[in-house]
């Protein structure tokens, strides 16, 4: 028996990724891939699935809000793909949900699908319903930023720890994260980097520039009505006009 799979995340080399591994195996074969959660909705609501594979962090609808798009008595059995901080990956233990903590390796995949196909039946599958809606509720009172970020630069990957970026500046079709004396360089966009951080700690100063508000030493007027952010460690940054609104207004106030 075939199962059919649906893989969704907003990154085309982790979509590539898993379904470079199911192609190894002759028990499923993808049925859709999805890159972000209104296209997961869509394509589970038209095909179904014996199987999803989900990321959890993705901008706009995360994989918990396709869940409860979906309905978790109607959800198909979930792997959650997650770079999810240590408390999250406890809720995920606790509840019995199979999960894959990005990067994974081709053991940890394969022994991941494979404890949730020995489960493939009527019983196990309401044990996981009841246990996806658990980890739900826990959700629900979770922050939803990470602690750490899984970056990818110059052929390594790297576990950066949120508390100890400074600040974010774009690079053509790269950012460049800077972490006291390193900097990371990878492709990604503002808009998706942004979106993994906390706006209570992080805030945008310019379209291609934002801020861990901790490392702000001072404010400083700048040209006409720009003004310019210092660090702890010197350097300066251009606040632009069209970002003197909300929480720079209340840095500036």
């Amino acid at each position: 028996m075939t199962l059919q799979a649906i893989i969704v995340d907003d990154e085309e080399l982790a979509r590539q990724r898993i379904r470079d591994l199911l192609n190894e195996r002759s028990d499923i074969q993808v049925k859709a891939e999805c890159r972000n959660g209104k296209a997961a909705i869509d394509a589970i609501r038209q095909h179904g699935a014996d199987l999803v594979f989900l990321d959890v962090q993705m901008p706009d609808l995360d994989g918990f809000g396709v869940i409860r798009k979906i309905g978790a008595d109607k959800m198909p059995p979930v792997i959650f793909v997650t770079a999810f901080d240590k408390y999250a990956l406890h809720a995920f233990e606790t509840n019995a949900v199979d999960y894959l903590l990005k990067p994974f390796d081709r053991d940890r995949f394969q022994s991941a699908v494979d404890r949730l196909l020995e489960r493939h039946d009527k019983r196990h599958i309401l044990e996981i319903d009841r246990s996806v809606h658990k980890l739900l509720e826990l959700a629900e009172n979770h922050e939803r930023y990470p602690d750490r970020l899984i970056v990818r630069s110059s052929g390594s990957v790297y576990f950066v720890k949120v508390d100890t970026i400074d600040w974010v500046e774009a690079s053509r079709n790269y950012i460049k994260i800077h972490c006291g004396g390193d900097v990371h360089t990878m492709r990604e966009t503002m808009a998706k980097m942004e979106s993994r951080l906390d706006p209570e700690r992080f805030v945008r100063i310019h379209r291609s520039t934002f801020v861990n508000i901790d490392r702000i030493k001072k404010i400083e007027p700048g040209i006409g009505t720009e003004s310019i952010i210092v660090l702890e460690d010197g350097e300066r940054l251009m606040v632009s006009r069209a970002y003197r609104r909300g929480k720079v207004r209340e840095l500036l106030s």
